[in-house]
């Protein structure tokens, strides 16, 4: 039996999860969560301590436990283990993770940021199984992308590789990542609700009648990704178009990265699993008209295999691949 554990750490909590491998695939045994604390050391010393109880739950994986993975949203530096401000954790900058856990299990640790552990994740056990050359977008609150390459986890020179949100698609349009018109911003859970908010703002200036996803008495800021989704599977025209026109800039954002990778896959998380029969025809109108014929032929897009789950095998899937290259260089070693 191998045993690794994760931990995802997000702007309000935290998961630590448990998980058995056995025969390529993994098993969760537990998972449990903590509130992300005012400081850092606080909410690194509250996971050591939620580990340590799911491991007097079953000690024999305590001892059969081979490495750490540690999941946590951009920008970071995986090769020294810091944590350098993300958006939701202004608080950690240059905050390193890696070293009092290391010290505390005795066991490899290892960071990467969410969108590559994802991409981890769908490739060891996920729709990305079999591949060399894949490509796993979030689009969730936000929109990044995990690329194995080659056979391998690729993040760049220094981790910045696959940050696709940035790409402009328009000139104008709702923002993400700090850009007008940007992947992110047609293409993830804050632009889709931006979308939602801009439109009704016009329909308030024009005098017209509002779509069934807003009610003059709600405030326009709480307009989210959700509401819109429910209005559009309703037949809410409005909701509809604002769905066509996400899909139309998906499939232009997809055929950008077909074109330059030339991958099997191209596995979409979150709001493309659940929202598929709104997006995907519109998404596939695209591709046919953006992509090379010779490139799309041969590269399937896809929900995530692993579903919602995903986020709960990511911090797992970075311990296999620490576990599993230590043990590549072991063997080197021993040659």
């Amino acid at each position: 039996m191998i045993t690794y554990a994760g931990i995802d750490i997000g702007g309000t909590k935290c998961a630590v999860t448990i998980g058995r491998l056995s025969e390529n695939q993994i098993q969760i045994i537990d998972k449990a969560y903590v509130l992300t604390a005012p400081t850092p050391e606080e909410t690194i010393q509250q996971m050591i301590d939620e580990l340590t109880l799911l491991f007097l739950k079953y000690p024999g994986d305590r001892q059969q436990l081979k490495a750490i993975g540690i999941s946590c949203g951009g920008p970071l530096n995986s090769q020294y283990g810091l944590i350098l401000s993300p958006p939701n954790l202004s608080h950690w900058n240059k905050v390193d993770v890696i070293s009092p856990i290391e010290h505390y299990f005795n066991v490899p640790v290892g960071l990467q940021n969410d969108a590559n552990a994802c991409a981890l994740a769908e490739w060891q056990w996920g729709a990305g199984r079999g591949t060399r050359n894949m490509i796993f977008l979030t689009f969730g609150t936000g929109m990044g992308a995990g690329l194995i390459l080659d056979g391998r986890l690729y993040s760049g020179t220094n981790d910045n590789a696959g940050e696709v949100g940035h790409i402009r698609l328009e000139n104008e349009g709702p923002i993400g990542y700090n850009k007008a018109g940007s992947f992110e911003g047609f293409c993830s859970g804050g632009g889709i609700a931006r979308a939602a908010q801009s439109l009704v703002t016009g329909r308030m200036d024009s005098g017209g009648e509002f779509p069934s996803f807003y009610h003059p008495s709600d405030s326009i800021d709480e307009i989210s990704a959700r509401d819109v989704a429910e209005a559009a599977l309703k037949g809410d025209p409005w909701a509809l178009r604002i769905f066509q026109d996400v899909g139309r800039h998906l499939g232009r954002g997809v055929a950008i990265l077909i074109d330059i990778i030339n991958p099997q896959k191209v596995i979409i998380g979150s709001i493309y699993g659940r929202q598929r029969q709104l997006i995907e025809p519109y998404m596939l109108e695209a591709l046919q008209m953006e992509a090379l014929p010779n490139s799309l032929a041969i590269c399937e897009i896809v929900p995530a295999g692993l579903g919602e789950e995903v986020g709960d095998y990511a911090a797992l899937s970075v311990a296999r691949d620490l576990h599993m290259s230590q043990s590549q260089l072991d063997a080197i070693r021993k040659d």
